[in-house]
């Protein structure tokens, strides 16, 4: 038997959001995720007197009443998104289309990250969708996660995935990919390169031209980071990490600092992207401006 008072509330709910919709188009998107919510609450209280199957038996009958859109999938969602936002502040910059790519996910220290790259970065539901595609939160190292967790301070560095995801419309064979390949790669799609490093990123040059006593050298990647105000210099290998690579690194972000760096702008950091790391090298590197972050090509 449908509990009438369950199954009405829910058809109201419903049919007052789609009203307001069409009358008030500029806030509707609060609108859906309230409605949803409620309707998600009196899902789960129905589930709890009647169980499992109430959902199919609404599902049922909402859509012979109301039209298609209420599957049991539907509902479900609904049902789960008053779970996860029970005692939470709906962000009304997400949209429910953001909401159903991330009521999949099971830990809410994944979701709450998502949850914060949108509000901050404005992202659509399609870009949301490929980040979690890519598993960016997994690609963050443990001691970044914990500081979110924890909702302590967080520098340029933290953000940087490992691997960095380049994409490779050229299908270029990783194993043959040379130092110019890569970084053709790279500046085809600098601004997915940049949101791979994290937010806040701009474009300053490539092979970036600076003199060193009597010798010119020249910086694979320049890049400013307007968030955390700090210069990133990018350096591209396509082997093993090796010394001799910290110590050029080191001489480009030094001279950075002492010639272009502002009084009032941060130090410079210094990223060394390349095939595989060597944790072993990297632990005879005492400066923490340095990062080696390995790549992968997609």
């Amino acid at each position: 038997m449908f509990n009438k008072d369950y199954y009405n509330e829910i058809k109201n709910e419903l049919i007052n959001n789609e009203i307001y919709k069409k009358v008030k188009d500029y806030s509707k998107n609060r609108s859906d995720l309230n409605t949803y919510y409620n309707v998600g609450k009196l899902l789960s209280e129905a589930g709890k007197h009647y169980g499992e199957g109430i959902i199919k038996n609404y599902s049922v009958k909402l859509t012979k009443e109301l039209g298609k859109g209420y599957s049991v999938r539907t509902l479900k969602y609904m049902r789960n998104f008053y779970s996860f936002q029970k005692g939470q502040h709906t962000a009304a910059q997400l949209s429910w289309s953001h909401y159903i790519e991330l009521l999949p996910l099971k830990d809410s220290n994944i979701i709450n990250y998502y949850i914060s790259i949108c509000k901050s970065q404005n992202i659509s539901r399609d870009e949301l969708r490929k980040r979690i595609k890519s598993k960016e939160y997994e690609r963050l190292d443990d001691k970044t996660k914990n500081k979110l967790i924890k909702k302590e301070e967080t520098n340029v560095s933290d953000f940087i995935k490992n691997p960095i995801v380049i994409k490779n419309k050229n299908n270029v064979n990783i194993d043959e990919l040379s130092e110019k390949a890569l970084k053709e790669l790279i500046l085809e799609n600098i601004e997915d390169f940049m949101h791979e490093l994290g937010d806040g990123f701009t474009y300053v040059g490539n092979e970036y031209k600076i003199r060193i006593g009597d010798r010119y050298h020249y910086i694979d990647l320049l890049l400013f980071n307007y968030i955390y105000n700090s210069f990133v210099v990018i350096e591209l290998k396509v082997t093993e990490l090796k010394a001799s690579y910290i110590g050029q690194i080191q001489e480009y972000v030094n001279y950075i600092d002492k010639n272009i760096k502002l009084d009032m702008q941060n130090k410079t950091i210094g990223v060394i992207i390349l095939r595989k790391n060597n944790k072993f090298v990297m632990e005879y590197c005492t400066d923490n401006r340095i990062l080696a972050k390995e790549y992968a090509l997609s």
